[in-house]
């Protein structure tokens, strides 16, 4: 079976409060960053994996820097901003890039975004909290039968100032996100969209369910729901399961548990529901 050529690199958690994320996601297990400002109105802190990242999010108080989306721009400040104003939970899906200009052309060849890549740069810090230089440009693409879910590719420039094995090292043993899984009414729908973004065709499971393959064990999976199209969990693989448990019965976290997998409901965390499984 193929598989993709690009891999999980994040996943955007929108929140209203993100020190209270912050807290919640300390207390499931994970290191989580030092908060980061936007110049476009939004605020982020990070858990970081060995080869990608979750990223909780949140709008500043100023919401007037907030750039509109335009003819062949996305204002991802604009997103976060609309989608928190019905929800909390998984905003959106991103792949890594090695050439964000190139893809955004593919993307409007392929029909699924018609929109300039977008660069930014910031500060961030390193684990002895001295500043450092990171930058970044991001490709969209937009399924329009999926509004509340954005999908991208991210290229990034000084990639030895962001990943950072001190970051890496969470009390759970997290390694990587292993899957995400968005709800759908009708799978077959998306698929045409997704193998466009991915560059993978999908194949069913046993839940019939439709998977794209991706590059480094990534998962990414499209399951059926009668409810709304929407992203609705993520998966983390933890180097010790036991340990996992031990962590969530702990904080007071309420869980289950089915055979090789722990699952926090997402109304229990702040809309999307967290999947942790062991690390191969």
């Amino acid at each position: 079976m193929a598989t993709s050529k690009r891999r999980i690199d994040h996943i955007v958690l929108a929140v209203h409060d993100l020190e209270a994320a912050a807290e919640f996601y300390t207390r499931l297990g994970f290191k989580v960053g030092a908060r980061n400002r936007h110049p476009w109105g939004t605020e982020n802190r990070l858990v970081q994996f060995g080869s990608s990242f979750i990223e909780l999010i949140t709008l500043r108080n100023n919401l007037g820097v907030i750039p509109p989306h335009g003819p062949g721009r996305f204002s991802f400040g604009a997103f976060v901003r609309d989608y928190l104003q019905e929800r909390e939970g998984f905003a959106m899906f991103v792949l890594d890039s090695a050439n964000a200009k190139a893809d955004a052309q593919t993307f409007a060849e392929k029909g699924i975004g018609s929109f300039e890549p977008f660069f930014f740069e910031r500060k961030g810090q390193r684990p002895d909290g001295s500043e450092v230089h990171v930058a970044f440009s991001l490709a969209f693409a937009m399924d329009l039968d999926i509004p509340n879910a954005s999908f991208f590719v991210c290229q990034q420039h000084v990639p030895e100032n962001f990943w950072n094995p001190e970051f890496q090292r969470h009390p759970n043993g997290a390694t990587n996100i292993a899957a995400v899984t968005l709800a759908a009414r009708n799978p077959a729908e998306h698929t045409g969209f997704l193998t466009d973004f991915t560059g993978v065709s999908a194949r069913r499971d046993q839940s019939e369910s439709m998977v794209f393959p991706l590059a480094e064990g990534g998962v990414f999976k499209v399951a059926k729901t009668s409810g709304e199209n929407r992203f609705a969990g993520y998966t983390v693989a933890v180097k010790n399961f036991a340990r996992q448990q031990d962590l969530l019965s702990a904080a007071g976290i309420s869980f289950s548990t089915v055979e090789d997998r722990i699952v926090v409901a997402a109304e229990n965390a702040f809309g999307a529901a967290i999947t942790f499984v062991p690390a191969s």
